[in-house]
């Protein structure tokens, strides 16, 4: 007697994001391997990322095959939404635009008030929220931990 077994994508989502995690790992397994890899104890430049993209190759590779267990939740991918797409994506390159101008306090805070307006679970105060501690965060690793310049107020408002 000869069964069929039928591929069954039980988790759409996970299986997408198996995919893309693949997709990803071994996109940074095959760079790495230009570089020089080194030693543990003296790694060279292609040491971490062949590290990096191996785990995430087999991290897709795990997730892929557990949405196609019989005890995967069945989830559909949903239908892709261009306008949050663009509205995230938007958010990132108007950061990259005002910041030389508007200066990095404001650049942040357009950044993450326009990416958390593409969630339906928007809320003016949460955002805020985050804004502020994301500003703090930023300002003390960039700017005083890596003594990274950029202006922190508008232009119109330095000396």
């Amino acid at each position: 007697m000869n069964k069929e077994r039928n591929l069954n994508i039980r988790n759409q989502k996970d299986f997408g994001a198996g995919i893309m995690y693949m997709v990803i790992g071994l996109f940074f397994t095959f760079v790495a391997l230009q570089y020089q890899m080194g030693t543990p104890a003296k790694m060279g430049p292609g040491y971490f990322p062949l590290w990096l993209g191996i785990l995430m190759t087999a991290l897709g590779l795990l997730i892929l095959v557990k949405s196609l267990s019989a005890k995967a939740a069945i989830e559909k991918i949903p239908k892709f939404d261009w306008k949050i797409i663009g509205m995230i994506t938007g958010s990132v390159v108007l950061y990259g635009i005002l910041l030389p101008t508007m200066g990095f306090i404001i650049a942040i805070a357009v950044l993450v008030f326009m990416s958390a307006s593409a969630s339906h679970e928007f809320h003016w105060k949460g955002t805020l929220v985050n804004a502020i501690v994301l500003i703090v965060f930023t300002y003390s690793v960039f700017v005083l931990g890596l003594k990274l310049q950029f202006p922190l107020l508008p232009f119109f408002l330095q000396q």
